[in-house]
């Protein structure tokens, strides 16, 4: 069993939810990225979903650009992000993902990646457009090492297409709960637990909600339906303002906490 269903095996027999926490590798460096997933484990975290900078990410709003324009400034690449996430292997187990375009994976080269991701400790990667129908080969190899294969559903995903995602989806389902790019919200939707039903009934995968998560409020609400709830964006935002101070990870941990203390505070 690999990391990721263990962790959310673990929180079930529990009766709890997975906090999975956004950040974009590299911002504002790769070293400072290791400090804060150690930080954000100690915070009550469960997985960690480090966005690939990228240069032209489309699904990702204002914040998230940012944070990738400044990562690739300091020539963050595939391959350092991955030797950092086997220096996090040296001390912790905590799950970690790839938030990716499709582009970084085929000109770091498909067979390259997979194999350099097993070798680092990488647990499975979301690749935003890359959908089911065109995935053949990446989930053929992925599936062999062990790798999840995690895919996008949103509020507008016809059934046969549900059924698909639903087949082909390891590690969780990733539901985005509202349309358009990532980026914080006021209020979510309220179609969220159909949404979801209609998922669970497909599939026993679990399920994880993301795209506009961004207070405590919002994750004790989605916790009554979801397996696993994701915030990005406003922890992004919350480094980029507290990046120039020395040890400003602790602060931003202590912001992360505030977020999973829904999930781990009763």
């Amino acid at each position: 069993m690999g990391r990721i269903a263990q962790k959310f095996e673990e929180l079930q027999a529990q009766g709890m939810k997975a906090f999975i926490a956004y950040i974009t590798a590299g911002d504002p460096s790769l070293d400072s990225t290791e400090r804060l997933v150690r930080e954000f484990e100690a915070r009550g975290v469960d997985i960690i979903e480090l966005g690939v900078p990228f240069s032209d990410p489309v699904a990702d709003g204002p914040v998230n650009q940012e944070a990738a324009m400044r990562a690739l400034k300091g020539d963050v690449t595939v391959d350092s992000i991955l030797k950092m996430i086997r220096n996090i292997r040296e001390y912790s187990q905590i799950p970690v993902i790839f938030f990716t375009y499709y582009n970084s994976v085929l000109s770091f080269g498909l067979e390259k990646f997979v194999k350099k991701a097993t070798e680092s400790g990488l647990d499975g990667a979301l690749v935003l457009d890359l959908p089911p129908e065109e995935a053949g080969q990446y989930k053929k190899l992925m599936d062999a090492e062990g790798l999840s294969t995690i895919f996008l559903v949103s509020p507008i995903t016809p059934s046969d297409r549900l059924e698909l995602v639903a087949k082909n989806a390891t590690g969780f389902v990733y539901y985005v709960s509202q349309m358009g790019v990532t980026g914080e919200r006021d209020n979510l939707a309220e179609s969220i637990p159909e949404k979801l039903q209609a998922i669970r009934a497909l599939t026993s995968t679990p399920i994880a909600v993301g795209f506009g998560i961004s207070t405590p409020e919002h994750v004790r609400g989605i916790s009554r339906y979801a397996d696993g709830i994701i915030v990005g964006s406003s922890i992004v935002r919350k480094i980029g303002e507290l990046s120039g101070k020395p040890g400003f990870e602790k602060e931003v941990g202590e912001y992360v906490a505030t977020l999973t203390e829904p999930l781990k505070g009763d």
